[in-house]
């Protein structure tokens, strides 16, 4: 059962709070009064993402497991809302299954997609490449060469990354070394599907024992940068560190390489972000900016699941090194990045407030409160097991996206779009998340549309309630 403090001392403090339009988060990410030229996070539902932006739009994948998809977008803001492409299969059974973490790089006028995938066997992970029969990230691909060093063709090895220093192209990934059965590894290239030498293994710290993987890189201010993720993935201190290379040192001479001391991207208790990690680089549109995208979860628990992809601007030190910040809280408005054509989307949150023209009506009992904490959009949600009781927004666009707190006492909802056929969505989860994608509506006429959600006092065997939450929607233009 989901329990809430109650108060009437907390029910008038934070109607005051409303009123002089603050909120428990902090200034900086709270929802902004005007949408225009914001977004807020998730982008994906999905972990391990990769963003490069090509041809006028911001091209994301994440990892699906049995293929490789793309997400398509000229708007980070709208990432959200894209369709899906299905960019590969593979019909190899010795590569087939749990294909991980891909990542694509343009040479030479042609997109080249790195990944690693298995039998269905996790010690038999091995690293692959693809490349574009065009100048298009979205392919289509074919299949063009396993990577291996030459004495590590037995390795387990996954995350797979490119190093580009000093016009020379290095392969570096994640696999077995002295130091890790997940360790950094970097070999050299002769071309953007060959390996011409044997990998060198690099000792980086990491602040626990698990892992060094993921790695990504940034040139700039005479010194390439090389960031990966440290611990184990489900943890909620998995987290990011970094080491450095000076422009013209070999980067395949591990003493080259200087440890960063400390992480450098790590947990936030109080914004509510957990296991920050996997992450990549990318610029703005125009070039001006540059970007971080990463996955984290909104629970501390040791946990695979609600890994979501998220987004945030970084900046550099007096030191030349970057600054990755602090992770924003899940449902923070940001600017979208600058030369960023979308105007984003709106919000509505649960109490009606909405940063355009949408209201939220509510018909029955529905409990409402400041419980759920950093797990809620502006802190705060409604939720009932009532069968019958309603919650309908109403908004102009053409989509709507529904984001609430899943959790074991969660039940089943039935939701409808401009009063047609119902459609069952359940809310349970079996560990407690905030802010997240209970539905994604279909694409709809331009225009003034109604979304009601109905309690249906239902619940599937695993949950211990029928509660159904609501906390808040992005609303789409485009």
């Amino acid at each position: 059962m989901r329990t809430r403090p109650r108060s009437a001392l907390l029910a008038a403090l934070f109607a005051l709070l409303v009123g002089l339009v603050a909120a428990p988060q902090a200034a900086a990410e709270r929802p902004a009064a005007v949408a225009a030229g914001t977004f807020r996070n998730p982008l994906n539902s999905g972990p391990d993402p990769f963003l490069a932006y090509a041809n006028g739009a911001y091209h994301l994948t994440t990892t699906q497991g049995d293929s490789i998809t793309m997400w398509r977008s000229p708007s980070l803001g709208t990432l959200l809302d894209a369709d899906p492409i299905t960019v590969w299969t593979d019909t190899d059974a010795s590569r087939d299954q749990h294909i991980w973490a891909p990542e694509f790089y343009r040479f030479g006028g042609r997109w080249y997609l790195y990944c690693t995938a298995d039998d269905g066997t996790d010690d038999h992970h091995r690293l692959y490449v693809l490349e574009s029969e065009r100048d298009d990230p979205a392919g289509p691909y074919h299949f063009k060469a396993k990577l291996v060093p030459p004495h590590h063709a037995a390795d387990f090895a996954i995350d797979p990354g490119i190093l580009q220093h000093d016009g020379r192209l290095y392969l570096a990934y994640s696999g077995i070394n002295p130091y890790q059965h997940n360790g950094l590894n970097i070999a050299p290239m002769s071309n953007p599907y060959t390996v011409s030498g044997d990998a060198v293994a690099i000792d980086a710290a990491g602040g626990c024992p698990e892992v060094r993987e993921g790695p990504e890189f940034l040139n700039r201010n005479g010194r390439t940068w090389m960031t990966y993720s440290t611990c184990d993935t489900g943890k909620p201190d998995y987290q990011v560190w970094m080491m450095s290379l000076a422009n013209g040192a070999d980067p395949l001479v591990p003493g080259n390489w200087k440890q960063h001391a400390g992480p450098v991207f790590s947990r936030a208790d109080d914004r509510g972000v957990f296991g920050p990690g996997h992450h990549a680089f990318f610029t703005s549109p125009d070039g001006t900016e540059d970007w971080l995208i990463y996955h984290a979860k909104t629970t501390s628990a040791y946990t695979y699941t609600n890994r979501t992809t998220r987004a945030q601007k970084i900046s550099w030190n007096a030191d030349g090194s970057p600054d990755l910040g602090t992770p924003l809280a899940l449902g923070a408005t940001q600017n979208l990045p600058s030369g960023d054509p979308g105007s984003g989307p709106d919000w509505i949150n649960d109490d009606g407030r909405s940063s355009g023209s949408g209201t939220l009506a509510y018909t029955g009992t529905w409990n409402s409160g400041t419980g759920c904490g950093t797990q809620c959009f502006w802190g705060d949600d409604h939720w009932s097991d009532r069968a019958g009781d309603t919650a309908t927004f109403t908004f102009t666009g053409t989509r709507i996206a529904l984001l609430s707190v899943r959790d074991t006492g969660n039940g089943i909802a039935a939701i409808s779009v401009d009063g047609g056929p119902e459609q069952r969505v359940d809310f349970y989860g079996a560990i407690r998340t905030g802010e997240t994608v209970q539905y994604l509506s279909p694409r709809l006429p331009s225009g003034r549309h109604t979304l009601r959600v109905r309690v249906t006092g239902e619940h599937d065997a695993s949950s211990g309630a029928s509660f159904v939450s609501v906390d808040r929607a992005e609303v789409y233009t485009d």
